[in-house]
């Protein structure tokens, strides 16, 4: 509830105050998924109804012509072949056949694990005595073999992909390799190999890193997280083919520059239009597909016309460009001020029905910004940053949206509804390591699993210059 003087400041003195107060609670309650930043995990039951912005394709559902598809196929050189002879005959007569010529073979082949058991492997090295010196020497360990007892690679970046991967908790990591290898493994053996593979990663951040910078477009995005119990940040910086990911406890400008790599960046950054990145010095585009959600929400909400002629604008600048990329790199300069003089008619019909508030005689002035309305704070944004949020359309390797950012940090959300959040920052430093190292890895389409040995075994994946 607010106070006497707060409900004073909203100019609750008469009628229409009161009226515009209620709508504000109402328009709150009515914020989703759909129509705003809100994520789909808070709607509650009460989930809005999918509707797709961009439109029916007229294809029918499932697998289109040409798609690969991924249908069990036969091999040609089984493991197994296991031969069922006939004897008799199987229609009914009882005749005997096995000494009928055969014809030849049909064959079903049956795809299944084999028995699940770890493989141990004892190396034994020769000792001998020297017949100068009378010491006792034996052969080299082979590489890797430092122990008495120890885990071998393949089943060490197992552990770690299970939990990097696929956020499989320590404890149900434990349990799950009890249940199929009848070996228990400690909490403290999983965290020491992904501590392993986060020292050999060195060379890979400082890669990426300098990848990054080189890269004409950069995705950007944020999202919160748990760590020693307080809130923190995790942060992302992906293009199609690289991807990094960093942890701090501040979200805004300090995080950023502690990223002493983001601020070098003089490409376009594809953002939210979150005010910290606008100080970089780099090129801006906005994702249009926030704009849309905020868009949606003034018309079906507000019941603002104007914003679904924005809309349908937007969109439709999108097909546009679609359809201009395989005829030519680019628009006609008459074809962008046309674009550009449709979106300023429609902010002007917005401006029309969405004019500044005026205090009321005799209300306390306040310092600092006027309060306004959601489509008030849109229209401000759609004005002052045209070039931004039209960006698509002056350049085709701009894209539409940030989905990209948006796509690799969603998996920070799942990590913590699966496993829960980070005890130490340490362990969460390390889980951006190397899921930073997994994502360029699935991005490079390279196999998960292989190149975490290769990690384990000093020789991780370094991407090339070339990646995108």
């Amino acid at each position: 509830m607010k106070t006497t003087a707060e409900l004073h400041d909203w100019g609750l003195r008469d009628l229409d105050g009161l009226v515009a107060y209620c709508q504000s609670l109402q328009n709150r309650v009515a914020l989703n998924s759909r129509n705003s930043s809100k994520p789909p995990s808070q709607d509650g039951y009460a989930k809005p109804k999918p509707k797709s912005l961009r439109g029916t394709s007229g294809k029918k559902t499932g697998g289109q012509t040409g798609h690969p598809g991924a249908t069990l196929k036969a091999v040609n050189k089984p493991d197994h072949i296991e031969v069922h002879a006939m004897s008799s005959c199987p229609c009914g007569c009882g005749s005997d056949l096995s000494k009928q010529p055969l014809l030849r073979y049909e064959s079903r082949q049956v795809f299944d694990l084999p028995p699940q058991k770890l493989v141990v492997t004892e190396h034994r090295v020769e000792v001998k005595c020297c017949p100068l010196s009378g010491k006792l020497v034996h052969t080299p360990w082979p590489v890797g073999v430092n122990a008495p007892v120890q885990y071998g690679d393949d089943f060490l970046a197992w552990l770690v992909y299970l939990n990097t991967q696929q956020f499989v908790p320590l404890a149900r990591i434990s349990q799950m390799s009890f249940d199929l290898f009848g070996q228990h493994v400690s909490e403290e053996t999983i965290q020491t190999a992904m501590k392993n593979i986060g020292q050999q990663l060195d060379p890979f951040s400082q890669t990426i890193k300098e990848q990054l910078l080189q890269q004409p477009v950069l995705h950007v995005d944020e999202s919160g997280l748990r760590v020693e119990g307080a809130l923190h940040w995790f942060h992302v910086l992906s293009t199609t083919g690289l991807t990094w990911y960093g942890v701090h406890r501040k979200r805004g400008r300090e995080a950023l520059d502690s990223f002493d790599f983001l601020p070098d960046f003089l490409g376009r950054l594809v953002h939210d239009c979150w005010k910290p990145y606008l100080i970089l010095p780099c090129l801006h585009a906005l994702c249009v597909a926030h704009i849309l959600r905020e868009l949606i929400f003034i018309h079906e909400q507000c019941e603002q016309a104007w914003a679904k002629t924005m809309v349908d604008l937007l969109l439709d600048m999108n097909r546009k460009r679609e359809g201009q990329k395989l005829v030519a790199p680019e628009f006609t300069t008459e074809q962008l001020n046309q674009w550009h003089q449709q979106y300023k008619e429609i902010l002007r019909e917005g401006r029309a029905v969405n004019p500044p508030i005026i205090p009321l005689p005799g209300a306390p002035k306040k310092r600092g910004r006027k309060k306004q309305t959601k489509a008030q704070n849109l229209l401000d944004r759609l004005e002052n940053h045209e070039e931004w949020v039209l960006a698509f359309l002056h350049d085709f390797l701009i894209p539409f949206t940030n989905n990209l950012a948006e796509q690799d940090i969603r998996m920070i959300k799942v990590k913590q509804k699966v496993s829960g959040s980070f005890r130490t920052f340490e362990g969460a430093e390390l889980f951006a390591t190397i899921r930073s190292y997994i994502s360029t890895v699935r991005k490079q389409g390279r196999s998960i699993f292989q190149d975490l040995k290769a990690a384990i075994a000093g020789n991780p994946f370094i991407p090339s210059v070339t990646a995108t």
